[in-house]
């Protein structure tokens, strides 16, 4: 073998032993740098759940504390209440007295002056009720006073004519009344009552059948809506 030959092969050992021993460094770097990273990741993950945890005590220590404020404004308002309530019972109860009565007064006048209004309004109504009253009456009669100027200027002196325009006149006169409420009291055959009858004479010797009977009406009575406004005068038998 010569030299060379040797020279070669133990250069090539040389460089595959180097080159092992740099596997084993990269390899060796490789682990170190894992468990580093891994001793890392791990930190981290530790770091993250301490906060969160911190976090947490923290949530819960607000949450506490807004209890136990809570309390403690109620009793303040509680206070503030009791407060107001002492102030109105300290209030002047005869400052109290003398608003209640102005109040009052107030309330006296007023009413007093409504019912004033009231009064002058009603009694000036009925004073227009007296005065005015008789208007729709007068309004009513008036054609029936028209029909006797008529009649008293006609010239006819046939005195059926005339009893005929007479009768007309006194029929429209009775239904102007009737229209107006007012009715004629019918005496014939009936018992006498003092309600409707007046009576101005007693006729004796007429018989039992016609004892305490109308004979004979002498003055016609009327009614105005179902109120007598004049009695009739009547003879009854005795």
């Amino acid at each position: 073998m010569s030299i060379r030959h040797i020279f070669c092969k133990a250069f090539i050992k040389k460089h595959f032993t180097m080159e092992e021993k740099k596997n084993d460094q990269i390899e060796r770097d490789i682990k170190v740098e894992g468990a580093e990273s891994k001793v890392a990741k791990e930190s981290h993950n530790s770091e993250k759940q301490e906060k969160a945890t911190a976090d947490a005590h923290k949530q819960e220590n607000k949450e506490n504390n807004t209890h136990e404020n809570h309390p403690s404004k109620h009793n303040n308002n509680n206070k503030e209440n009791e407060k107001d309530q002492a102030k109105e019972e300290k209030k002047d109860p005869l400052a109290e007295a003398q608003a209640e009565i102005d109040e009052l007064k107030d309330r006296y006048l007023r009413t007093a002056a409504e019912f004033d209004n009231y009064k002058k309004r009603t009694l000036r109504e009925k004073a227009d009720l007296i005065l005015n009253g008789g208007v729709k009456t007068v309004t009513a009669i008036l054609p029936v006073l028209d029909d006797f100027e008529r009649a008293i200027a006609d010239k006819s002196e046939d005195p059926k004519v005339i009893k005929e325009g007479v009768q007309m006149i006194f029929n429209k006169f009775v239904k102007t009344l009737e229209s107006l409420g007012v009715k004629k009291i019918d005496t014939k055959d009936k018992d006498f009552d003092t309600d409707y009858h007046e009576a101005v004479a007693m006729v004796p010797g007429m018989g039992d059948d016609k004892k305490g009977k109308v004979i004979d009406c002498v003055q016609t009575g009327y009614t105005m809506n179902d109120k007598v406004i004049r009695h009739a005068k009547v003879a009854v038998g005795q």
